[in-house]
């Protein structure tokens, strides 16, 4: 790597992102050798008045700064005062505090890339009727503010960059890392055709999964979901059945891949199919647990043997109670992300992070010698 950087690296950390964001800026001093009471990460602040409006401050001047902006719209844990009651932060709130910052930058940094994680409005990506098209309205803004580079991770659908076309666009998947944590937690799993299956839980999935499958040289399956059109229940057309397309499961173990659990219902149903058609063990990788409905229902399904673990990262908020499950796994991004922003600030492409291929087929060829040794 080049010595030259872009600019002064400066890391903001916006509220409910402080952990992981205080693990990012330890990589990069550990990289960089700097000093141990110094840090890259800037003081901000967006403290709100009696009636809920707030603003947003820097602790210092960010002029001629490469700054790299850390955001959680999904950090549900993060609360304020209004009107003397205390309310949870939105993804609408998260999202109003980062153009603040960006505000009060004031146009003074040379660079400001956004780093998030969960991709703010991602899922009301496209238009099918009289709607709002909120997550192009938010990159463009994003841009229009003066931001160069948006990097978030498994876009539910990235072609949503197309809004922003001449603006900075990464789309992450944290592949290499998922199969690193289940060899880790998993010693004695199989990566073979013979023993092990990708599963897509729907049709929006099918590019991650091919991924996954072709990297791994195993087969691959799939559900498409069937709607009922006719009716409209939480904003969205209810799935009435996951039908299943792929070859004999039967006694393999499957690893279902998607981009996030919202209340889990989908999940637990493909689960119960597999099960059905004699499939091992199931894993479950994806990259945001929500948990919108919390976790009774989850605890129910583990209990009655239809997966096995769920492994997801630690790039958005996850609940004291998630942390707790026997079930759950996480996987941690914070070096990954400090890679990412390391790369960037010295002016240098991430397409080798971008794509993982190389180390995973070296992961993959330790383990297989390991598990040929016992």
């Amino acid at each position: 790597m080049n010595d030259y950087l872009y600019g002064e690296l400066s890391v903001i950390a916006m509220k409910g992102t402080e952990e992981f964001s205080g693990k990012v800026d330890n990589y990069l001093k550990e990289w960089r050798w700097h000093v141990e009471d110094e840090s890259f990460i800037v003081k901000a602040d967006c403290p709100r008045f009696g009636t809920g409006e707030g603003k947003g401050l820097v602790g210092q001047s960010m002029r001629g700064h490469d700054v790299y902006i850390i955001v959680d719209c999904f950090n549900y844990g993060v609360t304020y005062k209004m009107y003397g009651q205390t309310v949870p932060m939105s993804p609408d709130d998260h999202y109003c505090d980062l153009k603040r910052i960006i505000g009060a930058i004031g146009g003074k940094a040379r660079r400001i890339s956004v780093i998030m994680p969960m991709l703010y409005c991602g899922r009301q990506h496209n238009r099918t009727s009289r709607e709002s098209l909120d997550c192009a309205s938010s990159l463009q803004e994003l841009i229009n503010m003066g931001v160069s580079n948006i990097i978030t991770f498994d876009a539910h659908d990235p072609r949503v960059q197309n809004a922003i076309p001449l603006g900075g666009f990464d789309n992450v998947r944290p592949t290499y890392q998922m199969i690193k944590a289940l060899i880790k937690t998993v010693p004695d799993i199989k990566i073979d055709r013979d023993n092990l299956m990708i599963i897509s839980p729907d049709e929006g999935g099918m590019s991650r999964c091919m991924y996954y499958s072709s990297t791994l040289g195993l087969d691959l399956g799939t559900f498409y979901k069937r709607r009922n059109y006719s009716i409209v229940v939480d904003g969205m057309n209810p799935i009435e059945a996951h039908e299943f397309l792929g070859s004999d499961l039967t006694g393999k173990d499957v690893i279902v891949v998607d981009d996030m659990i919202s209340s889990g219902s989908s999940i637990i149903d493909v689960a119960k199919q597999l099960k059905e058609r004699g499939a091992n063990r199931i894993f479950v990788f994806t990259s945001f647990g929500l948990f919108c409905n919390g976790l009774e229902k989850m605890d129910k399904a583990y209990e009655e043997g239809l997966f096995d673990r769920i492994f997801t990262t630690n790039l958005i908020y996850r609940s004291p109670e998630l942390l707790k499950r026997e079930w759950y796994s996480e996987v941690d991004l914070s070096k990954y992300v400090a890679y990412i922003i390391d790369t960037l600030n010295h002016d240098e492409t991430i397409s080798n992070l971008l794509n993982p291929s190389k180390r995973i087929h070296k992961l993959l060829d330790k383990h297989r010698a390991a598990t040929e040794n016992k």
